[in-house]
C-alpha cells in the first residue's frame, strides 16, 4: 500500500515512506547507475555514480540515500547527468589497474560493467595506482590494495553485518585506504575469513584464494587419487554460474563434471551432514540428561567458529565438539572409505567443494584436522572456483546426463540438505533429537519456527513434555546479542534461555556464503534456500537416523555415537585466538 506518489522522469510512481530515491526508480523500471551502493548495506553515497537532478531545483541529490518526499520529481537520465558519470567513472578508473583480462573477477565486475555500459575506450586522466603490496597471508582470502576504489563496502560489511572489525577506513581524503588497523596483514588481523567482503566488493579488490590451478596438478598427478565431496549449497550455487535461474538443482549433473575431473569417487557433504547431527544431537542430549554445560552452540561454520575463539573464548565450552561435516567426510575417506576400497589414504587427494572461504583455512585449524594421519581435507574450491574449474578444462556442463555419487559415502537425508540454509543445522537436529528423546517421528518435519531470514530466530519446541529452547542467528553480528545475553546469565550463575543455538556466519546461511557465485541479495537468498527445502520435501528420507548408510557406518565403524573412535576422527577442541595477534 502506497503512501504517495513521485515522479520518476515524469512518470508517476506509488512509493511508501521511507523509501529512496533510488528504490523508487528500480519500481518504475529505471535503472540509476551504482558502485558503492548495495541492497544488504546503509546507503553510503561515496562513489556519486547515482546522482540525479531535482526537478524546480539547482539541486543534485545521490539516489541511494534521499528518501522520497511528497512532490518530489527527479530526472535520472540526461547528457549532463551521463557526462558527469562518465567523468566520475574515468577519474576511479585513472587509480585502477587496466589488468582486466588477468583479474579474477574479468566479466564479473560491476566496475568492468559500468566503463563498458558508458563507452569508455580511453583514460583522459594520469593514471596513479597504489603501491601497497598484494596480501597474500590468509589460506583464504588474498586483498589487492592496487585495485581498492575506496566504495567502503567491504568495510561496512565487516563491521556492520559482521561486527568483526577486520577491515577499517585509515587515513583522510584522497589518501584514505581500507586496511586491517594499523596496516597489519589480514592473518594478524581479527578476520574470521568469512568472505563476506569478497562477494560484496565490487571489483578484483579482494577475493578467494584461487586453487584451481592445484586441482589439475593433483588431476595430472598418477600417484594421486582424487576424491570429492560437495556440500549441501553447492547444488543450489552452481546453477547461476551457467545461466539456470536462481535455485535450480543440479546435484546428479556436479556428480558427472566431478568424475569428468578425474575423481575416482563422487561423495557427498550431506552424508557428513547427517553423521554431525547424530554426534552433535547425541552431546546435547547427554548435556540436557546429564546437566552438563548449556546452551549448546553449533560447530558447523568456521568463521564461527574463528568469532568465538577470538571475541567470546569464555564460552568455547559450549560449542559442540562435534567437527563440521567437510572435516568428518574427509576423516572418514582416508580411514574408513581408503580402508574398504583397499586404498593407500596417502595417495588419496581429497577434494571438498564448498560455498565458503573459511572452509580454506579449517582444513589446517588445529591438529584434529589431521586425525586420520594425514591433512583429511586437502583441498578446498569454493563455488566460483568449481565453476571456473568446469569451464576450464572444456566440460559443457548443462549437457552432462545425470549421474549417481560412490556410495557408502553418498546416502543422504533432507535434513541433511537443509543445512545450506540458516535454520537448516537446527532443524535437522530437531528431526533426530525428537525420535531419540520420545521414540516417535516429528508429526509436522517442518520446522518453520527456524526458518525465514529473521536475523535472530527464538522459539520452543515440544519434546513430548520437555520443551527445547532454541534460538537461530545468522550474520555475525547478530551473535553478539545472543552471546551477550549468555554471557550475562552465566556471569549471574544462571542458565541462558535456551538449550540449542545455531549460529551461520553469513547472511542466510552457507547458500549465500563467500565463495557463492555474486551479487546476492536477499531474494536470491530466499530462492535459493528454497532450492534446498524442495530437494528436502523431495527425499525418500528426510531424517538423518534414517539414513540407512550412517547406520552401517555405526554399526561396522563407529560402534555408536560419541564412541572413542567417533571422538578421535569425528570431535575437536577449541583454543582461544588472540583478537589481534602480536
Amino acid at each position: 500500500m502506497s503512501d504517495f506518489q513521485v515522479k520518476i522522469n515524469g512518470i508517476s510512481v506509488d512509493v511508501t515512506r521511507g523509501m529512496t530515491v533510488l528504490q523508487a526508480a528500480t519500481q518504475a523500471g529505471v535503472k540509476i547507475p551504482t558502485l558503492c551502493y548495495h541492497d544488504d548495506l546503509v546507503p553510503f553515497g561515496s562513489c556519486g555514480l547515482c546522482i540525479v537532478k531535482q526537478e524546480g531545483s539547482a539541486k543534485i541529490i545521490r539516489a541511494c540515500s534521499a528518501p522520497v518526499v511528497e512532490g518530489l520529481s527527479v530526472i535520472t537520465h540526461d547528457t549532463e547527468l551521463f557526462e558527469v558519470r562518465k567523468t566520475i567513472l574515468e577519474l576511479i578508473l585513472s587509480t585502477h589497474p587496466s589488468t582486466c583480462l588477468s583479474c579474477i573477477r574479468n566479466g564479473e565486475c560491476e566496475l568492468q560493467d559500468l566503463a563498458a555500459e558508458f563507452g569508455i575506450r580511453e583514460q583522459p586522466f594520469e593514471v596513479r595506482l597504489s603501491d601497497r603490496p598484494k596480501d597474500t597471508s590468509t589460506a583464504s582470502i588474498v586483498f589487492e590494495p592496487e585495485k581498492c576504489i575506496k566504495c567502503g563496502r567491504c568495510v561496512q560489511v565487516c563491521q556492520d553485518l559482521q561486527g568483526v572489525y577486520a577491515l577499517e577506513f585509515i587515513g583522510r581524503g584522497d589518501m584514505t585506504v581500507m586496511a586491517p588497523a594499523a596496516m597489519m596483514k589480514l592473518e594478524d588481523s581479527p578476520c574470521v575469513r568469512c568472505g563476506q567482503c569478497v562477494v560484496h566488493c565490487p571489483v578484483g579488490a579482494i577475493y578467494e584464494k584461487d586453487q584451481v590451478a592445484d586441482y589439475i596438478k593433483a588431476m595430472n598427478d598418477p600417484e594421486k587419487q582424487i576424491v570429492v565431496q560437495i556440500a549441501p549449497a553447492i547444488r543450489v550455487g552452481l546453477s547461476e554460474s551457467f545461466g539456470l535461474p536462481v535455485g535450480t538443482v543440479t546435484t546428479k549433473k556436479i556428480y558427472a563434471a566431478i568424475r569428468r575431473l578425474g575423481a575416482v569417487a563422487v561423495h557427498d557433504t550431506n552424508f557428513g551432514a547427517d553423521l554431525t547431527i547424530m554426534e552433535e544431537g547425541s552431546e546435547l542430549l547427554g548435556r540436557m540428561s546429564d546437566g552438563g554445560l548449556l546452551p549448546q552452540l553449533t560447530s558447523c561454520c568456521p568463521a564461527w567458529i574463528d568469532y568465538v575463539q577470538k571475541y567470546y573464548p569464555d564460552l568455547l565450552e559450549h560449542v559442540s565438539s562435534a567437527k563440521s561435516p567437510m572435516q568428518m567426510v574427509g576423516a572418514i575417506q582416508k580411514t574408513y572409505w581408503a580402508e574398504k576400497m583397499g586404498i593407500d589414504p596417502a595417495k588419496l587427494f581429497t577434494v571438498a567443494i564448498m560455498p565458503c572461504t573459511a572452509k580454506k583455512h579449517e582444513t589446517i585449524r588445529d591438529k584434529a584436522m589431521f586425525s586420520s594421519g594425514h591433512q583429511d581435507v586437502d583441498l578446498v574450491l569454493t563455488t566460483r572456483e568449481f565453476a571456473r574449474l568446469i569451464k576450464r578444462v572444456g566440460i559443457d556442463f548443462l549437457s552432462l546426463q545425470e549421474e549417481e555419487a560412490d556410495n557408502p559415502i553418498a546416502e543422504y537425508s533432507g535434513a541433511g540438505t537443509i543445512f545450506g540454509a540458516t535454520g537448516g543445522v537446527m532443524e535437522a537436529a530437531i528431526r533426530t533429537a525428537y525420535n531419540v528423546v520420545t521414540g516417535k517421528e516429528l508429526e509436522n518435519i517442518d520446522v518453520e519456527v527456524v526458518r525465514g531470514l529473521e536475523e535472530i530466530k527464538k522459539g520452543t519446541v515440544d519434546f513430548d513434555g520437555t520443551p527445547v529452547r532454541v534460538a537461530v542467528i545468522h550474520g555475525l553480528s547478530h551473535a553478539k546479542e545472543v552471546m551477550d545475553e549468555i554471557r550475562a546469565a552465566k556471569a549471574k550463575g544462571e542458565r541462558a534461555p535456551y538449550e540449542f543455538v545455531e549460529v551461520m556466519a553469513c547472511r542466510g546461511g552457507c547458500i549465500a556464503g563467500g565463495g557463492q557465485p555474486y551479487g546476492a541479495t536477499d531474494i536470491l537468498r530466499k530462492e535459493r534456500a528454497e532450492g534446498l527445502y524442495q530437494d528436502d520435501r523431495q527425499s525418500a528420507i528426510r531424517c538423518s537416523h534414517q539414513n540407512e548408510a550412517i547406520l552401517k557406518l555405526y554399526e561396522e565403524y563407529f560402534e555408536k555415537p560419541l564412541s572413542d573412535k567417533a571422538h578421535h576422527l569425528l570431535h575437536t577442541t577449541y583454543q582461544e585466538i588472540p583478537v589481534y595477534k602480536a
